[in-house]
């Protein structure tokens, strides 16, 4: 299968519709990741079907849940998941933080090549920015541990903001060992297209 229906195909059985090009986008958005991937390492996973399900897909999966009018994607990497958000949510503001300036490169000319209006790209420590406002919906994927996710990044959620960790399996000890002054709102299992492995969608608020 190539990579337009295996992408059209997983869409569907995420079960939400993307806007008009958006499909177009994200595969562009792929193949600007490989070309870059070739010199700067910016993910492990080098084959693009893989990238479909390993990150279009596990990204994509979120979209139905973090809706949001402003969203901070922490230690954004490759762009993922705030790159696939951008696109399945063109009304959002998406802020996409990475402290690694290849990495910040790469996220900003993808962001130029790929006209994203709605994405602004950060090159900062997420324990040392000082943002102009604080955001509705604050999420990693892959970044730390809940309580030092917590401790680095809570401070950017707004009043009545969530932060929202991508995770594999549950992480009831994780969990437990939450920080005073958060709570867990919901866990959510994910199901995501080509990905056998467990994903959960761990949302935190303030006490």
């Amino acid at each position: 299968m190539t990579l337009a229906p295996q992408l059209a195909q997983g869409v569907l059985q995420l079960g939400f519709t993307l806007p008009a090009g958006a499909q177009q986008r994200l595969l562009e958005y792929l193949a600007l990741l490989q070309k870059w991937n070739r010199v700067y390492n910016l993910t492990a996973v080098r084959e693009a079907p893989r990238m479909v399900s390993h990150h279009l897909f596990d990204s994509l999966a979120a979209a139905p849940h973090v809706g949001a009018a402003t969203i901070l994607d922490v230690g954004s990497g490759a762009g993922l998941p705030g790159i696939p958000l951008a696109l399945a949510l063109p009304d959002s503001r998406v802020t996409l933080l990475e402290s690694s300036h290849k990495k910040a490169a790469f996220l900003k000319q993808a962001a130029m090549e790929l006209n994203l209006r709605n994405v602004e790209v950060v090159c900062e420590r997420v324990e040392a920015w000082q943002p102009p406002a604080d955001f509705e919906v604050v999420i990693s994927r892959a970044f730390s541990d809940l309580a030092e996710f917590v401790s680095l990044a809570g401070r950017h959620a707004a009043a009545g903001g969530r932060l929202v960790a991508m995770k594999g399996v549950h992480p009831y000890e994780e969990i437990e060992q939450l920080p005073q002054g958060w709570q867990l709102q919901q866990v959510i299992p994910l199901t995501v297209p080509g990905l056998r492995a467990q994903r959960h969608l761990v949302t935190l608020i303030r006490n």
